[in-house]
Formats: C-alpha cells, structure tokens, sequence
C-alpha cells in the first residue's frame, strides 16, 4: 500500500490537512484509532475559531455545512485583572464581524470526516493505530499494529501533545508543567450572554467563560492542582455557585448541562518541527496554555501552510524532502513561538502574588485600554493571526 503522504491522527487538524489537499494529486492515508461522533448533548471541548481559522474551514467547504443553531458569535471580550485592571475588545470597534466563533470540536471535527469519506485521494485506516515505522531512501514505511504495511514520502504526525510520530523520529520535547488543571465545563446561565466573552486573572487561577449558542456558556477555570481538585470535589450545584460568584454573578445563576472534565496543562516546546520525512503539525508541535484560546487555531494554521507548500510542488518534487519541509517550518516559527511565550509570559506574570507586580499588571491592562492602536493590533492578530 504505497501513498504520497501518510498522515496520523485524524483530529482536527490532521483532518484539515488531509482536506486542504483534496485538489492535489497526492496519494493521502489517514490512520486514526476512533472516528468522530455527534453528540447528542453539549460536547465539553468546546474552541474559540478565530475568523482566520473560520476562513480556512470555509475554504475547505465544511464551516457552511455547520449547524448555526450550535455555533455562537464572540460580539465582544471583558477581561480583569486580580486588582482593578480592565481591558475589553469589541468586534464593532475593530471593524469585525466578530471577535471570534465559538463552537464544540465535534460539530467541526464530524463535518471535517464527511468530508474525508468523499474526498477520493484519501484511504482511511480506522480503526488503526502505528506500531512500528522506519526510513529509509525515497521514503518511510509505517507498520501497523494489526499488520498492515504502509509507504510513503511524508509522514505527518497530527497526533496530539504525545506525539507517537515525534517519539519515533527522536525530536525531542522539552515540556514544562504548570501545575495546573483546566476545569472545563458547559453552564446554562440565568440571563443572556448576548454574545459576550469574559477573563479574569485570579489569585486562584485564571477565569473565562466562553458564549455558548443559546443561553449557555462553557467555562475553562486554569487553577493550580490544589484548587482544581477542589472546585471538581463539590457537588453541582455548589460548583455552579462557586463559579457564578467568581464572575460576580454577571449572567445570574448558573446549572450544569454536561459532566465537569479536568486536564493538566503543561508548556510543550519541541526541538525542530520537521525531518526528512517527517513533519509535525497541531499539539504535537506545539502545546500552549489555554488562556490564549489559540491552541486549536495554531493546528488550523500549521495545516493550511503545509497543504499549501505541498500542494504547489511539481511534479518530480518529493514532499518528504528536507527543503520542502523547512519551508513549511519557516513560515510557521514565529507565530507558536511568539503565543508559546506571551502565554507563558502572562500565566507567571499574573500567577505570582507580589504587590508590585499586581500594580504593573493591573495598570497594564488599564493602559490598553486606553490605547486604541495598540487594541487594534492584539484584535488583528487574534482574528487574522498575523500583525
């Protein structure tokens, strides 16, 4: 079973890039263990597209297929510091439509599959899941764990912050861990959102609720280990009212409408992107903390460039040769480098508990605020993705 790209994981991003490259003439498998299904109440990953990323799924013919009932426009963003800081954006200021769409993963990711099972250049190997790969000259060879044999001139691995592909290619990971949880969870709220996202940086962690289609809100509440585990030990209903009270009961009383989950959030920066053969996209290039909302607009970005850079090659080019893949990890260095460590930056400038500091970063927020062109700077660069 020989192919031209051999892609694993098939999650957003590795779904996008196979997708994107349904024009081409390459030959693309897919191997992912499970796929997507709907859900039949609210999903708790839940991202924030932004209008670049929303582009990109538009172009791929799959953000009109989406049921508008499930998606909610981000009219505007409020966001407060721990001591009287304020800063917001608003979509009618910038110019924009809106700052941003939120939407489930599996209302996208679905969409991206349907896509996938008509497109007629892609062989999907699901269930499956890689056992064994090896260079060698012209190609890679990937075996999988119920003995299939597959071949190609690229692998990419799509396949998530553990990256098997990565493991296997030896590119090393350096990972830093907060000591933090993301509590997640999807709240119906007592008095309409209309559209409004809000932050806060807290002594306890770092707050956001994220507007929901309906009268809903999905909430991610950054904390470290020891408070996380608190806020996932109380009861439901004493959650919701520990939640609403942290936002100072802006959207009234709140009830749970999915299970709360937790994950552990940790910094991941790798070593180098691309090999021969081999080239990494989404979370296993690139983990960042969840306070940007960008994780998921990343993979979306790294998938574009690299359809792009593949499908423009000719035909006596070979897309797993080291200086087609160096082009793709050039134009994609800055951006995951940037959000990696203004990220970073921000969750150790506002997690540490010094008066100074509180009175920078508070004021910091203040003199934003104030600044129309530096506004609408960090507002370009959250819709579009570039400065």
């Amino acid at each position: 079973m020989k192919f031209d790209l051999i892609i694993v994981g098939g999650g957003l991003a590795g779904a996008a890039l196979a997708v994107a490259l349904r024009r081409s003439a390459l030959r693309i498998a897919l191997v992912e263990h499970a796929a997507p299904k709907r859900c039949d109440g609210w999903d708790t990953r839940i991202y924030a597209y932004s209008p670049a990323s929303a582009a990109f799924l538009e172009s791929l013919g799959v953000w009109e297929h989406l049921d508008r009932s499930r998606l909610c426009p981000v009219a505007e963003m409020l966001i407060e510091g721990d001591a009287g800081g304020k800063l917001n954006f608003s979509a009618y200021e910038s110019g924009l439509a809106q700052l941003a769409w939120i939407a489930e993963s599996s209302l996208v990711h679905v969409e991206l599959w349907e896509s996938l099972k008509r497109q007629h250049n892609v062989t999907l190997f699901c269930p499956g899941a890689p056992d064994a790969m090896e260079r060698h000259d012209g190609g890679v060879s990937l075996v999988l764990q119920d003995g299939r044999r597959l071949s190609a001139r690229l692998l990419v691995g799509a396949d998530g912050r553990d990256s098997w592909v990565r493991q296997q290619a030896g590119i090393q990971a350096s990972v830093t861990p907060y000591h933090e949880k993301g509590v997640v969870a999807n709240l119906h709220c007592e008095r309409s959102h209309h559209g409004t996202a809000f932050q806060w940086f807290r002594e306890d962690g770092v707050l956001a609720w994220l507007p929901l289609a309906g009268d809903a809100v999905s909430i991610v509440w950054s904390a470290p280990d020891e408070t996380a585990d608190a806020l996932l030990a109380l009861d439901d209903a004493a959650f919701c009212a520990h939640v609403a009270e942290a936002g100072a009961h802006r959207l009234g009383a709140f009830s749970l409408l999915a299970p709360r989950a937790a994950f552990p959030l940790r910094l991941m920066r790798v070593a180098e992107t691309v090999q021969t053969r081999v080239a990494l996209i989404g979370d296993a290039a690139h983990a960042i903390h969840p306070l940007s909302g960008h994780g998921i607009n990343l993979g979306f970005q790294d998938a574009r460039v690299l359809a792009e850079e593949l499908a423009g090659l000719a035909s006596w080019e070979d897309p797993g040769d080291l200086s087609v893949l160096r082009r793709y990890a050039r134009r994609r260095a800055e951006e995951p480098f940037l959000l990696q460590y203004a990220t970073h930056g921000l969750n150790r400038f506002f997690g540490t508990r010094d008066p100074v500091l509180s009175l920078l970063r508070n004021a910091g927020l203040n003199l934003t605020t104030r600044l129309p062109v530096l506004k609408d700077v960090l507002v370009r660069y959250a819709a579009n993705g570039r400065l």
